[in-house]
């Protein structure tokens, strides 16, 4: 895993409890923090540069998410994911996520796109320096707000917590080897087919895009101790 750690002062700007809760969730998708460990608020807030105060509330976000459960005087584990979990997670995306984009695409404002592009570069420029929670949390306000375009709330909280319950545990890899950057370039192949308003061309790259996504995960060791 790179060494390099993501400051809660990299994400914009909301409420701090809303900061530090995206960071850990990014950090659990990308397998930063393991599946079945303990981790302690004290501990994890000098991780990511806070008071463990605003961690402790975001926990509890996150338990009601099942992404973690409460230990008991020690602090959190983080919830395992198994793969017939991830194979029912990527169906159902698949379901949805594809065909919505083909159908958002003619109606996407050439004027959003520059902000698009840049949001695709935060997760390329994420990817580049290896920070996988910058990259994971750049990728997920990525496609929620392409899906935001359809109009329909409960679409994005659906597959906001369909990505949430995701794992990426492949990331660490992709980085050592080179591969992730240009993994994530595919944001940009994504945007240039909604710009010339090629639906059936944005359906086909986002079908792909998942499937590359699910096959990314690997399941890692069995972490037991409280960190």
């Amino acid at each position: 895993m790179p060494s390099k750690r993501t400051s809660i002062q990299q994400f914009e700007k909301v409420s701090l409890r809303e900061q530090v809760t995206r960071a850990l969730r990014a950090a659990i998708i990308s397998g930063e923090l393991e599946p079945g460990a303990v981790y302690s608020a004290p501990s994890l807030g000098a991780r990511f540069n806070v008071s463990a105060t605003p961690v402790r509330e975001a926990m509890l976000d996150l338990v009601r998410e099942n992404l973690v459960t409460t230990v008991r005087n020690k602090g959190f584990r983080v919830t395992a994911i198994d793969e017939g979990d991830l194979d029912e997670i990527t169906e159902l995306r698949m379901l949805i996520e594809p065909p919505l984009m083909a159908r958002v695409t003619p109606i996407i404002p050439a004027g959003d796109m520059p902000m698009l592009r840049e949001m695709a570069e935060a997760i390329v420029a994420g990817a580049r320096e290896g920070d996988l929670v910058a990259y994971t949390e750049a990728d997920r306000a990525f496609h929620l707000r392409l899906l935001d375009y359809a109009g329909n709330q409960r679409i994005c909280s659906l597959i906001s917590g369909l990505r949430g319950r995701t794992r990426l545990y492949g990331l660490a890899a992709l980085y050592e080897s080179g591969e992730l950057e240009a993994s994530a370039r595919e944001h940009h192949t994504i945007l240039d087919a909604v710009e010339r308003n090629e639906p059936a061309a944005v359906q086909e790259l986002m079908v792909n895009h998942i499937a590359q996504v699910r096959g990314r995960w690997a399941g890692p060791a069995k972490a037991q101790n409280v960190t």
